[in-house]
């Protein structure tokens, strides 16, 4: 009797414990903070995988540059060291440059036109792309925010931009703007931009609205200009090793719970804008509106697509989605 109770109970330990070898665990990094939208999407994503699997995956959640910078984790995809990652085409565009062309100034009205081109045939073409030349699958798309102009020096018009010290990340089409105006641009690390500003090594930079405020640089930046020169999104990129492992369903479910995560994020992205031109007026920061048109056309006049590897059909196509 006594030994029957034993093999049932160590039996019974077997049972449970078996799950824990099929479980699969992944990692999943980014370069923002955990109060962005970015980050909260990402755990919840990571949290509703675990749930719609039955436990089989478990997605831990690097945030704030923890696994590296942005240049660092896209590598890892390929290294194998990270699993997951959120990032923007600009990023992507390294291993397939034609879809850096979303980066180009002035490419989307806003918002709308760009969540409408995630919907698109040029948008399918684009990410098939990247996915042939970097072996990576880029299964939802989120909406970062429109990148606006920040600087201790007012700025009315391209031209005052001119001599400007300003960090820019060192990707092409996100230069093309500030070196149109004549600024000089220093591509800092995004971890190191708030200390950057602090110190005076430089004077000015860009961002969207939220992450002005999440990065606190409103604290050390007197004005913030609406220039709106890109609107700016962000990739979920699935690493090739661990997509070709996923069976069809695991990648239908992937897909599905990334894109209804990145339309949380964008929600809350495109919310929060409308509210903080006020927010950052009540805490004595100059924001001022410009004339968008003369900086869009001292682009188009200075910068050609050609020189960054996009094509204009591509950036054509982009405009004529509604």
């Amino acid at each position: 009797m006594n030994t029957q109770r034993i093999t049932l109970t160590l039996a019974a330990g077997l049972i449970v414990a078996a799950p824990a070898f099929a479980q699969t665990k992944l990692k999943w990094a980014h370069v923002y903070e955990t109060s962005e939208p970015f980050h909260t999407a990402s755990v919840w994503a990571a949290e509703e995988i675990k749930k719609r699997s039955g436990g089989r995956y478990q997605i831990d959640v690097y945030p704030a540059s923890q696994l590296g910078k942005e240049n660092d984790i896209n590598q890892g995809l390929s290294l194998g060291t990270v699993d997951i990652i959120i990032s923007g085409s600009s990023f992507a565009a390294k291993a397939f440059p034609r879809i850096g062309v979303t980066y180009y100034p002035y490419t989307f009205r806003d918002v709308d036109h760009l969540l409408a081109y995630t919907k698109s045939d040029i948008y399918k073409e684009l990410t098939a792309g990247y996915v042939q030349k970097s072996g990576n699958e880029i299964v939802a798309t989120t909406y970062y925010g429109t990148r606006h102009t920040t600087s201790n020096k007012p700025i009315a018009k391209c031209a005052d931009m001119k001599g400007l010290k300003m960090r820019v990340p060192d990707v092409p089409a996100y230069l093309a703007m500030p070196r149109a105006c004549g600024a000089n641009t220093s591509p800092i690390a995004f971890a190191e931009v708030y200390l950057a500003l602090q110190n005076g090594t430089v004077e000015a930079q860009e961002n969207p609205l939220p992450t002005i405020e999440a990065k606190k640089f409103f604290e050390v930046q007197k004005h913030i200009v609406l220039t709106g020169h890109i609107v700016d999104h962000l990739n979920t990129v699935v690493a090739g090793g661990l997509w070709k492992k996923l069976s069809d369903a695991d990648k239908k479910m992937f897909v599905e719970v990334t894109q209804e995560a990145a339309a949380k994020a964008s929600k809350e992205v495109a919310a929060r804008e409308k509210e903080l031109a006020a927010v950052f007026r009540g805490k004595g920061v100059s924001v001022t509106e410009v004339d968008t048109s003369e900086f869009r056309d001292t682009v188009l006049k200075n910068v050609s697509f050609e020189q960054f590897g996009y094509q204009k059909a591509d950036w054509d196509r982009i405009q004529a989605v509604k």
